[in-house]
C-alpha cells in the first residue's frame, strides 16, 4: 500500500513539472505575455506612486512603498495568474490537447499544481520586479516576510483556481478570454482599491467591497509590509483568503474534470 501511494505521488511529482516546464516553454516562445506581464506591473506601480506623491503629499519612498501591495496583488498577479490560466485552457481546449490529457495517467490535482506552479514562476519574477523597483527608491519593508509570502502564494492560487472555473465553464475560444476578464475581472478590481484607494470610496461601496477577494489580498499584503502590524488586523483578511483560496481550488478541480468529462462525450 505504502509502495503504491510513493509511486503514485512520484507520478504526480513528474507529472507536475511536465505541465509546469510545457507551459512556461509556450509562454517563452510566444514571449509577447511575458514581456506586457514585465511592462504592466513596473508602469503601473511608478503611475500610482507619482500620483500619490503629488495628491498625498507622500515622500517618493512612502508613495512607492504604499503602491505596491495594489499593484502586485492587485493587478500584476491578477492578469498573470488569472488571465494566463484560462488562455491556458483555452489553448488546451482548441489544440485539442486535451485529447492526450484523457488518455494519460495525468490527475487532476497534478494538472493544476502544474500550472499553479508555472504561473508561480511568473508572480515571483513580477513580486521580485515590484520590489526591486520600490527598493531602488528608497522604500522599506519591515513588516513579516513569512506573511507577506503566504498572502502572495493564496493570491497567486486563488487566481489560478478561478482562471480554472472560467476557462473551463466559460470560455470557449481565445476571443473569449480578453471579454470574461473584461466583464468579471476589472469591476472587482475598481472595486478592491487596486486603482483608487478604498478611503476614497462612499460607505456603501466600503461595504461592497468587503466581499471582495482582492480587497483582502491588497488589505492583507499592506497590512503585513509595516513593522508594527497587529494580528488582530491581519487575521480577518488572511482567513477569507484561505477559505476563498479553498473554495477556488475545490471549484477549478472539479471544473476541470466536468471539462475532460465534456470532451470524451464530443
Amino acid at each position: 500500500m505504502q509502495g503504491h501511494i510513493t509511486r503514485q505521488l512520484r507520478r504526480d511529482w513528474l507529472g507536475m513539472m511536465a505541465i509546469a516546464r510545457r507551459t512556461l516553454l509556450e509562454l517563452w516562445r510566444r514571449k509577447v505575455s511575458l514581456v506586457c506581464w514585465v511592462i504592466f506591473p513596473a508602469s503601473i506601480l511608478i503611475v500610482n506612486s507619482l500620483i500619490l506623491t503629488e495628491r498625498s503629499q507622500l515622500s517618493t519612498a512612502a508613495a512607492f512603498a504604499q503602491s505596491v501591495p495594489p499593484c502586485l496583488v492587485g493587478t500584476a498577479l491578477f492578469f498573470s495568474c488569472l488571465g494566463g490560466s484560462i488562455a491556458t485552457i483555452v489553448a488546451e481546449r482548441e489544440q485539442r490537447t486535451l485529447k492526450q490529457l484523457m488518455i494519460s495517467p495525468l490527475r487532476g490535482v497534478a494538472y493544476f499544481l502544474g500550472i499553479f506552479l508555472a504561473y508561480g514562476a511568473i508572480g515571483l519574477g513580477q513580486t521580485l520586479l515590484v520590489y526591486a523597483i520600490a527598493a531602488f527608491t528608497g522604500s522599506e519593508f519591515k513588516g513579516s516576510l513569512s506573511l507577506s509570502l503566504l498572502t502572495i502564494s493564496l493570491s497567486m492560487m486563488a487566481y489560478v483556481g478561478t482562471g480554472f472555473c472560467i476557462g473551463a465553464k466559460l470560455a470557449r475560444r481565445t476571443e473569449d478570454v480578453n471579454a470574461l476578464i473584461a466583464a468579471l475581472g476589472v469591476p472587482l478590481l475598481l472595486l478592491s482599491g487596486a486603482f483608487i484607494p478604498i478611503n476614497f470610496f462612499p460607505e456603501a461601496l466600503r461595504q461592497i467591497a468587503r466581499y471582495n477577494p482582492i480587497y483582502h489580498m491588497i488589505e492583507a499584503l499592506a497590512a503585513v509590509s509595516v513593522a508594527d502590524f497587529s494580528m488582530a488586523d491581519v487575521a480577518p483578511h488572511l482567513w477569507f483568503l484561505v477559505g476563498f483560496t479553498g473554495l477556488m481550488v475545490l471549484a477549478g478541480w472539479l471544473a476541470y474534470h466536468q471539462m475532460l468529462s465534456s470532451e470524451r462525450r464530443l
